[in-house]
C-alpha cells in the first residue's frame, strides 16, 4: 500500500468512526434529567425600607436552565407584584456546591425601576426541593432618598 493510499484508508477509517453511523443523531443532547429548581415557583416577597413597615406581596419566579452549566445556572424571570417594586425582570440565579438540593442559591441582576432608573437586586438563601427561603435586597434608584431596601422571598414549587 502506498503512503497516499494509507493516508486515505485511515481517514476514511476515522470519518466512518465519528459519523454517527447506525441511524443515531450525531448532535448533543440535552440532559437526561431536568433540574429541580428549573420550572415555576410562587409565593410571597416583603420588602423594608428605612422608616417604613415591612410590607408583603405575591412574586412568581420562573427558572429556566442555561446550557451547559452542569444545572447549576438558570435565567430567572422575576415577577413581583409588591406595590413599592412592581416589575418584572430576567436575572441570573447559581446554585452550590452541587446541582441537588439542598442548595445555596444566589440571584442577582438589574431591573427597570417604576421610579425611572435601573436597579439591582441581590438574593441569597437555601434552595430545598420544593421550598426556597431567602434574602432580597437591593438598591432602587441610588439618587432617590430611601432607595435602599431588604426583605425575604419565600417560594414553593408550582409547575414544573
Amino acid at each position: 500500500m502506498t503512503p497516499r493510499t494509507w493516508s486515505r484508508a485511515c481517514l476514511l477509517a476515522a470519518v466512518a468512526a465519528t459519523s454517527g453511523c447506525g441511524g443515531g443523531s450525531s448532535s448533543p443532547t440535552a440532559p437526561s434529567s431536568q433540574s429541580f429548581l428549573a420550572g415555576t415557583w410562587t409565593g410571597t416577597l416583603t420588602i423594608e425600607r428605612e422608616g417604613e413597615a415591612p410590607t408583603s406581596a405575591s412574586t412568581t419566579w420562573v427558572f429556566e436552565v442555561v446550557p451547559d452549566t452542569n444545572r447549576q445556572t438558570f435565567r430567572t424571570t422575576i415577577r413581583s407584584e409588591h406595590a413599592w417594586l412592581p416589575v418584572t425582570t430576567t436575572v441570573t440565579t447559581a446554585i452550590t456546591p452541587s446541582n441537588t438540593p439542598p442548595a445555596r442559591i444566589s440571584t442577582q441582576g438589574d431591573y427597570p425601576s417604576p421610579r425611572g432608573c435601573m436597579g439591582t437586586v441581590l438574593s441569597v438563601g437555601t434552595a430545598e426541593a420544593t421550598r426556597i427561603d431567602a434574602d432580597f435586597s437591593g438598591v432602587d434608584c441610588p439618587s432617590l432618598a430611601q432607595s435602599t431596601f431588604r426583605g425575604r422571598v419565600l417560594l414553593s414549587k408550582t409547575g414544573s
